[in-house]
């Protein structure tokens, strides 16, 4: 509701619509008519008018840091924000929270996810805001935002801050963070020397901008755009270009038109919202920590992730974009072939129409509107897919009884049926210590096991998951192994890697009682992922593993202690909604 200029500041208190705009969220001083004075004496000492302050208040929540890249056109993104608030009649106000960056982020930036959402859900609440835009861009940057706004109930749009551009290197296109991996592989294996690598580095990041490949940035966005949360079309821009400023302004008039209508999280974030979501996952063959982000959105909405409901998905979801880690094509190819749209045009049959999405129309009338489809070749057809089995597996098996994924579409076909003999790394730093040693007893068939890196175990479930070729294979020539950890890794790496496994090995789960010479058999067909000893074996290994150490004060105790495992989406407990209601994604054959 807007008031009009000049009503008295006792008029405004003793009106019965519900607190809007600087009236809401008051502190509490005993005496709400002298919080209300006090609040709007100090906001006038920053210059605004009557006017200005009688209009709704539209929040921007500013994750601009020196030490996050990829939110280096924050400023820029603010400033249009701004613009649309006020085209549409609102005040802007920005105010910050945590940034986090993957790169800059000690032990883990998932170790501070929940701690931004903490952060977010309280600063929504806390402050007079009717609405929210919220910009996130690194990896755990908009999961964290999502989580904390589905909690906070205010009206919320996501606004992303868009991929960097590639850039060049010897006549290459590159551009992280998959390039990143490849050179340090041939860096590691010893095919490119020193000043190579020194030359590299400084080509594969070609502007501000999150990963320019289907990393979890770049997967968060789009499927932030599937769940409706963000406007049509705002997924893909690049962080640098006209088209991301104009998503931005856009974003701004947006956020006014919620604000009056009082559209909040909990309207766009529906089961039918989610299966878009996942469906959207599959199809660009995203990253795999988008699962278990999704996971925790879904979980503050009341809707548990269903692994086999997911896995049933994507058995019928084939990867349709060409996009690195599975495919050739960078972000900004994404783009310019139509983005998240024309994706969702190719699987229009397979999605939820009638999902609501934060414009306020369903998502069937969004795709009627959308632009024509035109020949490319980054967005395939169902009949000519990247891969047509699924691009994220969910496995089961006495190695993992709560399931552990693979993201098959970025393995090696050969290895995704595979038996061979275990090597045990206790721990990231027994990994650091003996990977690259000559005398490390492995070979290509062997199955790399990787342990106490889970959500406990670390703590903060770390992307250790993309284990190094060892240095002595690599400098054969091997380019991939089977690997399998209880950890992450990131969306833009690829290999033949088993993720996830649960329960993890911290909290007791099968994954600590395997022992180097064991035999590991997947199955990704069978979705299954077997450790071939016997059960009374196993059991008697139980006395023999070690109990790690435990924080025991601060943020490092409270995440331990309350810590999820990754089908949950390693959310804290206490965070979680009180009442779950139906899981996602919908099950096919329910009425």
């Amino acid at each position: 509701m807007r008031v009009a200029h000049g009503l008295s500041i006792k008029r405004m208190m003793t009106m019965t619509t519900a607190p809007r705009g600087l009236r809401s969220s008051l502190t509490n001083y005993g005496d709400t008519d002298f919080a209300l004075f006090l609040r709007k004496a100090f906001i006038k000492g920053a210059g605004f008018s009557d006017d200005a302050l009688d209009r709704p208040v539209i929040g921007i929540v500013d994750t601009e840091s020196g030490f996050n890249p990829c939110h280096g056109n924050v400023p820029q993104l603010i400033q249009a924000i701004e613009r649309g608030v006020m085209l549409s009649g609102g005040l802007p106000v920005s105010f910050p929270t945590i940034s986090i960056h993957e790169s800059f982020a000690y032990p883990t930036s998932m170790f501070l996810r929940n701690l931004m959402a903490m952060d977010t859900e309280e600063m929504l609440k806390a402050l007079p805001v009717d609405a929210v835009v919220l910009i996130g861009g690194c990896d755990k940057t908009v999961p964290a935002q999502l989580m904390g706004a589905a909690s906070a109930g205010k009206p919320a749009i996501q606004l992303v801050t868009g991929s960097m551009l590639t850039g060049s290197h010897r006549g290459r296109t590159v551009g992280a963070c998959t390039d990143c991996r490849f050179f340090w592989g041939k860096y590691r294996a010893e095919e490119i020397d020193d000043a190579e690598i020194a030359e590299v580095n400084g080509r594969l990041v070609g502007s501000v901008g999150t990963c320019s490949v289907a990393g979890t940035a770049s997967t968060m966005a789009a499927v932030s755009e599937a769940l409706g949360i963000a406007l049509p079309g705002s997924a893909t821009p690049p962080a640098v270009t006209a088209d991301r400023m104009r998503v931005a302004e856009e974003t701004g008039r947006r956020a006014v038109g919620i604000a009056e209508e009082g559209l909040t999280p909990d309207q766009v974030l529906t089961p039918a919202a989610f299966d878009n979501a996942f469906r959207i996952l599959l199809a660009m063959g995203g990253s795999t920590n988008a699962l278990v982000h999704l996971a925790a959105i879904a979980g503050r909405c009341g809707y548990p992730l269903d692994l086999e409901a997911f896995d049933a998905m994507g058995r019928e979801t084939p990867v349709l974009v060409d996009l690195k880690p599975s495919g050739d094509h960078y972000m900004e190819d994404l783009h310019k072939a139509g983005g998240v749209q024309r994706l969702m045009l190719e699987l229009r049959d397979q999605l939820d129409l009638t999902a609501l999405t934060i414009t306020g129309r369903k998502l069937g009338d969004e795709l009627d509107d959308a632009p024509a489809p035109f020949d490319q070749d980054v967005i395939r057809t169902r009949e000519n897919p990247i891969h047509s089995g699924g691009g994220i597996a969910v496995l089961r098996g006495n190695l993992a009884p709560n399931g552990a994924i693979i993201k098959q579409s970025a393995a090696t076909p050969a290895l995704l049926e595979h038996r061979g003999r275990a090597v045990v790394f206790e721990d990231a730093a027994d990994m650091a210590e003996r990977i690259d040693r000559d005398d490390l007893d492995v070979t290509a068939d062997d199955v790399i096991v990787l342990r106490n890196i889970g959500p406990v175990g670390f703590p903060g479930m770390p992307e250790a998951g993309y284990i190094p070729i060892p240095r002595k294979l690599a400098r054969a020539g091997v380019k991939d192994i089977v690997r399998i950890s209880d950890g992450r890794m990131s969306g833009t790496a690829a290999g033949t890697i088993v993720l996830h496994a649960s329960p993890e090995a911290a909290v007791g789960g099968p994954l600590a009682l395997v022992r180097t010479g064991d035999t590991i058999s997947l199955s990704a067909e069978a979705r299954s992922l077997v450790l071939e000893v016997d059960d009374a074996e196993l059991e008697r290994r139980r006395g023999d593993v070690r109990t790690l150490p435990r924080p025991e004060r601060g943020y490092a105790k409270l995440y331990v202690d309350e810590v999820t495992q990754a089908e949950e989406g390693c959310d804290f407990r206490f965070l979680q909604a009180v009442e779950t209601t139906t899981s996602v994604p919908l099950r096919r054959d329910a009425p």
